[in-house]
């Protein structure tokens, strides 16, 4: 039985369940028959925001944070920490508060989340070329084939990756190996943080059969509940029932569901399988009806994505305007560009056109801006200019801009609307602390 210790990196013979390395003596171990064999990964950050923010500042080390903000807004993410506490990513943040009353609470960084992101593709291009990123946090990789480039099995080449991630950029990872994307999927999560699962051809029956079904991607809440109903809660209850059966209950989710509690999926690692969109929200503190108030936070919000899209060197031709009224009704509004853009700008315009539209009274507690249909930044400078002189001069000062900020800081250029903004925020704050004051 092959063993490797994550430590030393030595390679072993167990020869049994050992419990520590022979050379190190670290407990570190990954012992399974299969671990020479198996090259599909998939690498997840653990709590990915939090730790960039712990390695940025030790202060923070022993302490419970949360990545988010606003009483009505969500949690990004949070720390292993405050997990123990019950905060969860997506929970509400006054619940958090709640439940963790001593957390820190720091704003997401999304310019230097994606920053260390870049650097630590670097390094998996290093590893493979099949690298297919999931989130800015997560990958699938195929090292099928690199044991002679890099000497050693896929396993070892995975370690050696976790370690030097740890060691060169700071933060940790958690890497599932086996023999398809969604068991490797499933086996990153068995082991964090900083873990190293496997899950290997001839238990993959076996382990998934006591698996519940919401382990199974593509089931959520509702189709769980449905499944329960129907009788399964396990994936093995499951994977005892024939297929044509599930097929007639449940039509192609049923045929889908019958593959994968056999653990079968053929879906190739691909390069290609980047994000399609990326986009930006934010929950209010008092439901805002304004238009002007609503187009100060959307130019807010297409800073902020431009900012993210210039960073992942994309651009996109379709924006689309998100709204969730007080009454938790949802709409979507999408307006397609001529030309691809990552430029701020030419976002606002395009959002300002949909949320005119808008405005009817309605009292607005989110407001959200995505762009879609992405695509590789060539480097130029948009070819917007061209087709529309108008915008141009307001395109190459928001280069200008972009330049500044880069050399000493976000803040250093603040557009005149949102500094108006910050500005009646901070008074507002100011006697609110005021009227607080003990008599």
């Amino acid at each position: 039985m092959a063993g490797l210790c994550r430590d030393c990196l030595q390679m072993i013979d167990a020869g049994g369940p050992a419990r520590r390395c022979p050379s190190c003596g670290s407990p570190r171990l990954i012992v399974h028959d299969e671990l020479t064999a198996l090259a599909i990964a998939h690498v997840d950050c653990d709590a990915f925001y939090a730790s960039v923010e712990k390695r940025d500042d030790p202060a923070l080390r022993d302490r419970p944070l949360i990545i988010g903000g606003g009483t009505r807004g969500v949690v990004s993410t949070c720390c292993y920490i405050a997990r123990q506490y019950g905060v969860r990513s997506a929970m509400p943040m006054f619940r958090a508060k709640e439940l963790c009353p001593d957390a820190v609470v720091i704003p997401p960084n999304m310019r230097k989340y994606v920053a260390v992101s870049r650097a630590i593709r670097v390094l998996m291009d290093e590893l493979t070329p099949l690298v297919e990123p999931l989130s800015i946090d997560e990958a699938f990789l195929d090292l099928s084939g690199t044991e002679t480039l890099h000497r050693a099995s896929p396993a070892l080449s995975l370690a050696r990756f976790a370690r030097r991630v740890e060691a060169e950029i700071g933060v940790t990872v958690s890497v599932g190996l086996s023999h398809n994307k969604f068991l490797a999927k499933l086996a990153s999560d068995l082991d964090k943080p900083r873990g190293f699962a496997v899950i290997g051809r001839a238990e993959t029956l076996s382990f998934l059969a006591r698996q519940p079904v919401s382990l199974i991607f593509g089931v959520g809440k509702v189709f769980s509940e449905t499944l329960r109903r129907d009788g399964y809660e396990t994936i093995g209850q499951l994977q005892q029932t024939p297929v044509e059966t599930l097929i007639r209950r449940y039509g192609d989710a049923g045929a889908r569901l019958a593959r994968l509690a056999r653990g079968e999926d053929a879906r190739q690692v691909s390069v290609d399988g980047a994000s399609k969109s990326v986009s930006t929200e934010t929950t209010f503190s008092a439901d805002l009806k304004d238009y002007e108030a609503l187009s100060t936070e959307l130019l807010a919000l297409c800073e902020r994505l431009s900012e993210r899209t210039k960073a992942s060197r994309l651009v996109g031709d379709t924006v689309t305007l998100k709204l969730k009224s007080a009454g938790f009704r949802l709409r979507t509004r999408a307006r397609h560009l001529m030309i691809p853009t990552q430029l701020a700008n030419v976002i606002y315009e395009s959002g300002l056109q949909l949320l005119q539209r808008e405005v009817d009274g309605t009292a607005f507690r989110l407001i959200g801006i995505g762009l879609s249909g992405l695509a590789a930044d060539s480097g130029a400078d948009d070819p917007i200019d061209l087709v529309e002189p108008g915008v141009a001069r307001r395109a190459a000062a928001e280069r200008a801009i972009d330049r500044v900020r880069e050399r000493f800081g976000r803040d250093a250029v603040i557009r005149g609307k949102l500094y108006d903004r910050d500005k009646a925020r901070t008074a507002g704050d100011k006697m609110k602390q005021d009227r607080e004051k003990p008599e």
